[in-house]
């Protein structure tokens, strides 16, 4: 269960930055000339699983990747098409208003996983709340 606080974890500071990034976006709607950004992901969630893989030899995985390495950042792109979807730039409210209600719904998610697993350990080192 450890590991999966771990990935939820990287999960949680992933919404986080998409948040800001969402925010920055919206805020530059009409700002000309802006390119919409994005965070990806991806990258690090492969990292992160790849670390918890066990091999009994460093041979057998070529790619596994010291979760040292990655840092916890993440990779941001510039969206580089040109359609004028606001009139000055390619930011599309609809779609980042889209982004930033799945966000949210991810992030209570993880939120909620991580926070039961937090009361389920405090629960165990208090005694397991049973009386005798």
């Amino acid at each position: 269960m450890a590991s999966s606080v771990k990935l939820l974890s990287n999960l949680l500071d992933y919404c986080t930055e998409k948040n800001r990034v969402i925010a920055k976006n919206i805020s530059n709607l009409a700002t000309e000339g802006y390119k919409r950004q994005d965070v990806i992901f991806k990258e690090v969630l492969n990292e992160s699983s790849n670390s918890l893989m066990k091999v009994s030899s460093n041979r057998h995985i070529s790619t596994l990747q010291d979760p040292s390495t990655s840092g916890g950042k993440f990779e941001y792109v510039n969206d580089e098409s040109e359609e004028m979807v606001s009139g000055s730039n390619n930011v599309n409210i609809e779609r980042e208003m889209s982004e930033l209600a799945e966000n949210t719904l991810r992030f209570k998610f993880a939120s909620k996983k991580v926070g039961e697993y937090y009361r389920s350990m405090q629960n165990v080192i208090k005694g397991g709340g049973g009386r005798i």
